[in-house]
């Protein structure tokens, strides 16, 4: 992810924080599931740098088929 990517992450998660409209339980949900798209985003980064590596086809079908 992106230095970019990286600060927008911690805004949200630095607005869901102080947010007054939110209870603490929704706000310990809401970061939790962020921090989760992120592991899974940069799993599948990985994922597709290893099968790009075995072959760049993978990569050009992958694009094809609407994955990347």
């Amino acid at each position: 992810m992106s230095k970019s990517n990286l600060k927008n992450l911690e805004k949200i998660k630095d607005t869901i924080d102080n947010s007054v409209d939110l209870s603490e339980e929704e706000k310990s949900n809401s970061v939790r599931h962020i921090e989760e798209w992120y592991r899974e985003d940069q799993a599948w980064g990985i994922f597709i740098q290893e099968l790009s590596e075995i072959s760049p086809k993978i990569k050009v079908l992958l694009a094809e088929l609407g994955l990347l």
